[in-house]
């Protein structure tokens, strides 16, 4: 007996994944109402909504925090979703993961210092008060 993964398992994560980095919300939101984690992971810690929001893809992020991903989840080097926002710069993402609940202080760097580190003055501001 042993515990490694199916194959067929691999493969289907490998392709939500995919789906994360591409923005295919519809295969993403068919597998996570059908029962597939939104928080699911790779092998780096980067989650769903990692992939979704560092490849720009703010109508995914969406869908999946609607669904119970966790807006703060950091990967296995301290990055959370709302940093990677930051230093690509997407706004669109950055404004749903705040509305989803996402700490800009959280992480390492945090969007903050992530915000503060690449001059990015115009995500600073969406961070006040929060």
């Amino acid at each position: 007996m042993t515990d490694a993964p199916d194959a067929e398992v691999i493969a289907l994560a490998g392709k939500l994944f995919e789906a994360a980095r591409t923005g295919d919300t519809a295969a993403l939101t068919t597998a996570v109402d059908a029962g597939v984690s939104a928080d699911l992971t790779n092998g780096s810690g980067d989650t769903l909504i990692m992939l979704a929001a560092y490849h720009g893809h703010a109508a995914t992020v969406e869908a999946l925090l609607q669904r119970g991903g966790d807006p703060n989840r950091a990967n296995d080097k301290g990055q959370t979703p709302l940093a990677g926002a930051v230093f690509k710069g997407t706004v669109d993402v950055v404004d749903a993961l705040l509305a989803g609940g996402a700490d800009p202080r959280a992480g390492f760097p945090s969007a903050v210092e992530a915000a503060e580190m690449f001059g990015k003055t115009e995500l600073l501001a969406r961070f006040e008060g929060r």
